[in-house]
């Protein structure tokens, strides 16, 4: 029987940047691969100095990647967030039905937030965030009966920087039963809040999804073999993410090496780390060995980096389905 999945997260549209080059990085002091929280007004100067470079719009927030990707892999998903009453919060709302999200989305008097993606052209992205209305979700807003009927509750990281809403998101996900799944999103949210991550892993999570940077971040080792090896002795499940080298999964002691899936382009890397969860999770939901559950992962992210932005097409998810029933049959693994 499949198990369910709820997320939380930033309800977030996203605006995809296509850069020439680096320099409004350099402008702005922006550490290339980070993700940086700013006002509406810095955030629009940014995308003024940019304008004129090709951009996309879509449905954004790293929690609602991994939801929607995992709803189209077949899992029973929900999504926690929160939006402004205004035209893009009906979008984001009407959008996550429409894939078969179930949506538990509150209202807020702030606009809808954004996320403006910068991407580089070797595919690395910096992100620009102002929050909006989903910096307005408050610890008061989650009611534990969201959770029935859920399995696993699977949080953002980038929502780190709201202990009080983590704790107690957390505390009452764990009161009905749910397995707890974080990400821990980008290194300079873990370098900021790593003694709080430490303490609400070593407490309530039973899965980490981290790259090697997240991963040096929270264990201050270098070695990705020593992070996991660190991070496994704190909760059920640990994976680091070692770039093209792949992933390590940690369980009960034992460390399995999994592949990457090679993308025929690598255009944009925004995504890649909510979509490796969503093949993850998804195989995990469904019962999988963690060596489909990877390779189900690898097969979500190096599909995503051949795009920009998240949107995938029609033929990408019908690509993606044939590959994930292989994996289940055990006939194509990394």
């Amino acid at each position: 029987m499949k198990r369910r999945v709820i997320g939380i997260g930033n309800a977030l549209t996203d605006m995809l940047v296509n850069l020439a080059n680096d320099n409004v990085l350099t402008e702005y002091q922006l550490a290339k691969g980070s993700m940086s929280l700013v006002d509406s007004q810095l955030q629009s100067d940014i995308s003024k100095y940019v304008a004129g470079s090709p951009y996309s719009l879509s449905l954004g927030g790293s929690a609602a990647n991994t939801i929607r990707a995992m709803a189209r892999l077949g899992t029973e998903v929900g999504f926690i967030g929160k939006v402004g009453q205004d035209d893009t919060g009906d979008f984001y709302i009407q959008a996550l039905r429409n894939i078969g999200v179930a949506p538990y989305v509150l209202r807020s008097q702030e606009v809808s937030g954004k996320c403006v993606s910068l991407v580089s052209t070797d595919g690395e992205r910096t992100l620009v965030t102002h929050l909006g209305a989903a910096a307005d979700l408050q610890a008061e807003d989650i009611d534990s009966e969201v959770f029935d009927g859920y399995d696993y509750l699977y949080i953002e990281g980038y929502l780190v920087q709201d202990h009080d809403l983590i704790r107690t998101t957390i505390q009452r996900a764990k009161e009905q039963g749910l397995k707890v799944a974080i990400d821990l999103a980008s290194f300079n949210v873990v370098e900021e809040n790593r003694d709080f991550l430490h303490d609400i892993v070593e407490r309530y999570v039973d899965i980490i999804f981290a790259n090697e940077d997240e991963a040096r971040a929270f264990t201050l080792e270098s070695d990705p073999h020593k992070a996991i090896d660190y991070i496994g002795r704190m909760c059920e499940l640990a994976i680091v993410k070692i770039g093209m080298r792949g992933a390590l999964i940690k369980s009960a002691g034992e460390v399995t090496h999994v592949g990457i899936m090679a993308a025929a382009k690598r255009v944009d890397t925004t995504g890649a780390g909510d979509f490796y969860a969503a093949g993850f999770m998804a195989g995990l939901s469904s019962g999988l060995s963690l060596r489909q559950c990877g390779t189900l992962g690898a097969i979500a992210a190096g599909k995503v980096i051949e795009i920009v932005g998240t949107t995938l097409s029609e033929d990408a998810w019908s690509e993606i389905e044939t590959l994930a029933e292989s994996v289940r049959q055990e006939q194509y693994l990394f």
